[in-house]
């Protein structure tokens, strides 16, 4: 039985060819990223500004009506709510963002909650509360300091990481692909508006993960061709090195996309940020790894002196180069 494969194992792309424009793209970008969440800020979910979540279940029907929820609490002017399932299907949880001043003064969120819950038992005569929880903004501001300092202590390890199995050039340009797919994503959310709450932190670590699995890969056929091939030029051997591992990239890639592109049309709403940050964070990982991170070798000129080599390989390597335009 012949296998799959959407690339074939003998392609012969020059993808270094567009290195600096790539990287200066990758710098706008990143420039642009920054600049939006600077001036335009990110819209925090109650994880990160503080919020009341109100438990309920509905006691005379099988599934909980989300939808009509969501027009009863948003018809009181409190701002839209975020509204999920919580256990049984007959089960939900209702979280509202703390309304202006409720920091310097608790009464105006027990306020908020007693209008919810009432509004609620009016308009569904079935419904039970089950609890109401408020996270206040020290406890917010706590959970967002500890979110940025999981990207960052991820990606720390992940270049000492790479530092000690490979050589510090390659520990340099994983925390530079890491740091380009981290801001990319961050100034997507700030360029959409959409919220950003515990949820995107998580799918910002994933991220992290699978671009740090992708550059391996690569990182790993660059070592090996740099023991092999001690003559080929180091463009040539990058561009050899990415053809390589092509065919398990996109299929990787195409596999994991695929899910998420149908939560994120389909899913439900409670989930779309966190499809959308990993669909968008599987494409700059992608990205990154073969324009970012491989790139960045030459300009930290990373050679087959950095490697013991296994055998003396040059007359072959000049031949796999031609493609690619090897000096022998």
């Amino acid at each position: 039985m012949k296998l799959l494969k959407l690339v074939r194992d003998d392609t012969n792309i020059d993808f270094l060819k567009w290195r600096t424009w790539a990287f200066g793209i990758s710098l706008l970008l990143m420039a642009a990223s920054v600049g939006l969440v600077a001036t335009k800020g990110l819209n925090f979910g109650v994880d990160f500004i503080g919020g009341q979540m109100i438990r309920a279940t509905f006691t005379q029907t099988a599934s909980a009506p989300v939808a009509e929820l969501r027009e009863t609490v948003g018809s009181l002017g409190y701002g839209d709510p975020t509204i999920q399932r919580f256990g049984a299907e007959n089960q939900v949880s209702i979280r509202m963002k703390l309304p202006e001043g409720a920091d310097k003064n608790p009464e105006l969120s027990n306020a908020m909650a007693e209008k919810i819950t009432a509004k609620l038992k009016t308009d569904h005569p079935d419904v039970r509360i089950d609890g109401v929880d408020s996270v206040s903004g020290k406890v917010s501001e706590e959970l967002f300091s500890k979110g940025i300092l999981a990207l960052v202590a991820a990606m720390a390890g992940v270049s000492i990481y790479i530092w000690f199995r490979f050589e510090w050039q390659f520990g340099v340009g994983a925390i530079w692909s890491l740091v380009h797919d981290v801001t990319l994503t961050f100034g997507l959310f700030a360029l959409t508006g959409w919220e950003f709450d515990l949820n995107i932190i998580a799918a910002l670590l994933t991220i992290i993960g699978y671009s740090l699995n992708d550059t391996v890969v690569i990182y790993d056929r660059i070592r090996e061709n740099l023991m092999k091939f001690r003559k080929m030029e180091m463009a040539s051997l990058l561009n050899l090195s990415v053809n390589e591992t092509l065919s398990r990239t996109v299929m990787t890639s195409v596999s994991i996309s695929l899910p998420l592109v149908v939560l994120v049309l389909f899913g439900p709403d409670v989930i779309f940020g966190f499809s959308a940050a990993m669909a968008f964070g599987i494409v700059v990982g992608t990205y990154s790894s073969i324009y970012q991170a491989a790139p960045i070798l030459i300009w930290l000129k990373v050679g087959s002196h950095s490697f013991v080599p296994s055998d003396d390989s040059g007359s072959k390597a000049e031949r796999i180069g031609e493609g690619f335009g090897a000096q022998p």
